[in-house]
């Protein structure tokens, strides 16, 4: 690159992690706000997927970055340095030179690497990653760029009608810069400073936002220990409030925990959308093969019954004089960080789960939904539940607005570009078997 200049398309959207190293061309700090009024996206992304897995490392949701503004920047030394395994995966945020002012060409190249320290400009996109030891914020107070940000989530909308609904899941560009533009909203890792806490927690970095967490109830309410769960409640459509609890799958230290959750809040239903292993763990096996008991709570398998995508357990809890019912569907056919190879699979799982919420009991609290990390099948599960409700009462939907309210309660719901992609062909789908049940 000697004696050339490299034209390099950047995103500073870098609200997860603050930039390392010196004479970063970084924007004042109103760069949500510069992507207002809340709209969707400005299309100017390529439609190619974006990497997801270096190694055998677990991406976490901020591979797919949240694109807010772009600039145009000279750098005359190389950048990065390349590493076959990045310690901390990047991204080369590189353009199509063949037409420098025609911006519709720009494309993000999918590459692994490592940020050379004390580069003059830092690309690092992640913080967030298990095994990460550094945190992405610089104390609790929200920065102007973090308090836009909570602002676009609030406020974010987007209202499509059936035929823009059918058109918009059908373009993959608009798609991912309106999905790019979307603040993930992760916490602060030093909002948890607590010895002993890395136990509780799948990934190190996922955690459950303050405001919305699920708090155990301790006979010791000083040990936050006790109280801790990686939870958050979630609102469902029309602004229920505590309609569902997302979180990570149970590790082995924390089933116990888990159980503890599923009394306290009386959730009728747990959605498991997980294998208990894919690469390397992904969910502890917190359900027995007969009968169990954690936490004082005795927990007996009634029924297992095999669908084709699923299955379900049907569970006897007992504490005290109290029993009560839990039904568990587990869900198998969905890889970490991808979609599901069909559709209708999924469709069918969350008009199962409403039916059998229905039947529940009217003390019932919400319904627990889980995969590992708890945010990206998770997301796209709850997100899918709430607009199919919204689609059949309304007759519209808004994904966008969907996402920004789960982002608001646990950050980064919904973790790829292509699951949110797949939410739209979900929705899609689901309003034209409508149509076709209307005309029936």
């Amino acid at each position: 690159m000697t004696g050339a200049v490299t034209m390099c398309f950047l995103s500073l959207s870098l609200s997860l992690c603050p930039p390392r190293g010196t004479g970063c061309f970084l924007s004042s700090t109103s760069t949500w706000a510069s992507s207002y009024p809340w709209r969707y996206g400005s299309g100017l992304w390529s439609s190619g997927t974006v990497s997801r897995e270096v190694g055998d490392r677990r991406q976490s949701v901020s591979r797919q970055p949240s694109f807010t503004l772009s600039e145009w920047t000279d750098a005359q030394e190389d950048l990065l340095d390349l590493e076959p395994v990045p310690q901390t995966p990047v991204f080369d945020m590189g353009t199509d030179t063949r037409t420098e002012g025609d911006a519709a060409t720009l494309t993000v190249t999918p590459v692994g690497l490592q940020e050379r320290r004390g580069s003059n400009v830092s690309l690092t996109l992640d913080m967030c990653t298990p095994g990460c030891t550094e945190p992405y914020g610089y104390g609790a107070q929200l920065s102007p760029r973090d308090q836009s940000a909570q602002e676009y989530l609030r406020q974010g909308t987007h209202i499509l009608t059936p035929a823009m609904l059918h058109t918009r899941a059908m373009d993959d560009q608009s798609l991912q810069a309106e999905f790019y533009e979307t603040p993930m909203n992760f916490v602060d890792p030093k909002e948890y400073n607590y010895p002993g806490l890395v136990r509780k927690n799948r990934y190190k970095t996922i955690l459950p936002n303050t405001h919305s967490r699920v708090i155990l109830q301790s006979q010791d309410e000083e040990d936050f220990l006790t109280t801790y769960i990686n939870a958050n409640y979630l609102k469902g459509y029309d602004d229920e409030e505590r309609a569902y609890i997302a979180t990570q799958g149970p590790t082995v230290n924390t089933v116990g925990d888990f159980w503890r959750m599923v009394w306290q809040e009386r959730c009728p239903i747990i959605v498991m959308i997980t294998n208990l292993e894919e690469k390397n763990e992904k969910c502890a096996e917190y359900w027995p093969e007969d009968t169990v008991t954690h936490e004082g709570i005795e927990i007996a398998v009634v029924t297992v019954t095999q669908e084709d995508d699923y299955s379900l357990r049907v569970f006897t809890l007992k504490c005290g004089e109290e029993e009560r019912s839990l039904r568990q569907y587990w869900y198998t056919s969905w890889p970490d960080q991808k979609t599901p190879d069909k559709a209708p699979p999924l469709l069918e799982l969350v008009q199962e789960v409403e039916r059998a919420r229905e039947e529940a009991p009217p003390s019932s609290g919400p319904t627990i939904v889980h995969c590992s990390a708890g945010i990206g099948r998770t997301g796209c599960f709850i997100a899918t539940s709430v607009l199919c409700k919204q689609l059949r009462t309304e007759g519209v939907v808004d994904i966008l607005r969907t996402t920004c309210q789960l982002r608001l309660d646990r950050g980064g719901m919904i973790q790829t570009c292509e699951q949110y992609q797949f939410v739209h062909h979900v929705l899609s789908l689901y309003e034209k078997q409508l149509s076709h049940t209307a005309e029936e």
